[in-house]
């Protein structure tokens, strides 16, 4: 059974879901918003439109995403860092540049001992993330 990230956005998850459709070819295959929630007890006004809980595709891997809390504070993910593969160096380098707008890159993408293009980087959301072209 594959272990899933389950990423939450404090109130961004739309813009996020959005950020990464464009980068990196999400599709949304689940989307439920707190207004859906089965309790309505839970759910203040102001959170009604926001993300409960979805499930994004990218390639063969699944991401859960959520606005969580919703505080509206940056979310500081650490400790990690989404990885990202594939045999073509041109997708490596049109991805690593989609993810970096806004973000901050760490290690440009470059030749090393293991591939021909390896790069890591945070997106605009604080998300860490590794690129690589499988050697």
């Amino acid at each position: 059974m594959p272990i899933q990230p389950y990423l939450f956005f404090n109130g961004r998850c739309d813009e996020a879901i959005e950020f990464y459709q464009k980068a990196l070819g999400a599709e949304v295959m689940m989307l439920m918003r707190f207004k859906q929630a089965p309790d309505q007890s839970m759910v203040r006004p102001e959170t009604a439109e926001k993300v409960m809980h979805a499930r994004l595709r990218i390639g063969d891997a699944i991401m859960l995403v959520s606005d969580g809390m919703c505080s509206g504070e940056q979310q500081k993910f650490e400790g990690f860092s989404l990885t990202f593969s594939t045999s073509s160096a041109e997708e490596v380098d049109r991805r690593f540049a989609a993810l970096a707008e806004g973000g901050q890159v760490r290690m440009p993408l470059d030749k090393t001992f293991f591939s021909p293009r390896f790069g890591m980087l945070t997106d605009k959301f604080g998300v860490g993330w590794i690129l690589l072209v499988e050697a």
